[in-house]
């Protein structure tokens, strides 16, 4: 399966298809997905959804997708990385922080499109426009605070959407779905990832939620939550002020040095290496 990577921590994009020429896709990146009119369906991790005009989706890292346009239709990609909230810990607010890891780590996929309400839609339609516009002026001096204004705006607004709504398809408890879910929120607590303990919280026998996994995956649990893991590692090295050891930390390492090996085993790279990329 490709993997699309982003080289910068935000851009926006804006286009018309008939037919949808990418194949099934993960990113290493986040994407709100913005469908500005047309109808078709749209095929996330597994599940189908019909969308059309005013449809809005999030995706995050390790999630895949592709579309089925059945009218002609224009999108607009907005994709960052978690980078782009990265503020200096003593201006950070509580509530913001809990909205973004909780908006952020949710399996909203599961529930098609975020926003059903046309008040709702025409709110975030109306801040897309700003944005694009301010995008076309990304030298300005004030690009970056415009930016991460209306982002955030538009982050509140699909989280409020997203927590407010009763899904249409409930996760199940023993669904691939539900176990992505757990991954995406306890991914930094290693404790809380081990096969065993995964097992326990699923009521599987730990042989059998591997096998599980693997049959509506196609990779392993392990080698699934490790890519994950290495994935948002990297956003970090690139786009982040933190130290090594202070991503090692924050990922559950007790030990740097097993740190680094574990990621160049992953990247070819050590950190230090990939974050003096260009």
């Amino acid at each position: 399966m490709r993997r699309y990577v982003l080289h910068t921590p935000f851009s926006i994009y804006h286009f018309e298809a008939s037919t949808w020429v990418h194949s099934v896709h993960k990113h290493t990146y986040f994407e709100i997905i913005f469908v500005l009119r047309g109808n078709g369906i749209h095929n996330i991790n597994g599940n189908t959804y019909a969308y059309s005009d005013g449809d809005v989706f999030l995706l995050g890292p390790e999630d895949y997708h592709h579309f089925e346009i059945a009218e002609i239709t224009e999108f607009c990609f907005i994709r960052f990385n978690e980078s782009i909230y990265n503020v200096p810990t003593e201006h950070k607010e509580h509530t913001w922080q809990q909205i973004m890891k909780t908006l952020l780590y949710t399996s909203s996929q599961s529930r098609g499109t975020i926003v059903y309400d046309k008040h709702e839609r025409k709110k975030l339609h109306n801040l897309l426009w700003v944005l694009e516009e301010e995008y076309e002026n990304q030298q300005s001096q004030y690009f970056e605070l415009i930016r991460n204004s209306i982002m955030r705006s538009m982050m509140i607004i699909l989280a409020r959407n997203l927590f407010g709504q009763i899904p249409n398809s409930p996760i199940l408890k023993d669904s691939v779905e539900a176990i992505f879910m757990y991954i995406k929120q306890h991914i930094h607590n290693p404790a809380e990832l081990s096969i065993e303990h995964l097992a326990d919280v699923f009521n599987y026998a730990p042989d059998y939620i591997s096998i599980f996994f693997k049959k509506h995956t196609g990779e392993s649990l392990k080698q699934y939550i490790t890519k994950h893991k290495m994935k948002l590692i990297e956003a970090r090295l690139l786009f982040s002020q933190l130290t090594i050891t202070e991503i090692a930390d924050e990922f559950g390492y007790t030990d740097e040095s097993h740190f680094c090996k574990q990621f160049k085993k992953f990247t070819g790279e050590t950190p230090t290496a990939f974050r003096k990329r260009d």
